[in-house]
């Protein structure tokens, strides 16, 4: 799975533990859903983290598409709930 953050370029994920992935990125709709934009960002900001620590940062020249897309780390509580899907950002595995 690649994953882009905006404005930091695609990391590939296809190696990392998936369910603590899914954590983190469960945290952030959890913050949104209740309204509370430093708890979402706090959970943005480990989701980044583990994306850019254990991703694979992918070539500049790939053409292929990213299958989640996650806000920069200070994006505002608007901006990151204009981004979320029903599984958050990252679709739950099948």
């Amino acid at each position: 799975m690649i994953i882009r953050i905006m404005g930091e370029g695609q990391f590939d994920v296809a190696d990392v533990d998936h369910k603590l992935l899914q954590k983190y990125d469960n945290q952030v709709e959890d913050a949104v859903n209740v309204g509370n934009e430093q708890a979402a960002r706090n959970a943005l900001n480990s989701l980044h983290d583990y994306v850019v620590g254990h991703g694979k940062p992918v070539s500049d020249d790939f053409l292929g598409t990213s299958e989640a897309v996650v806000p920069f780390v200070d994006a505002t509580l608007e901006e990151i709930t204009e981004l979320l899907t029903g599984e958050g950002f990252i679709p739950d595995p099948a």
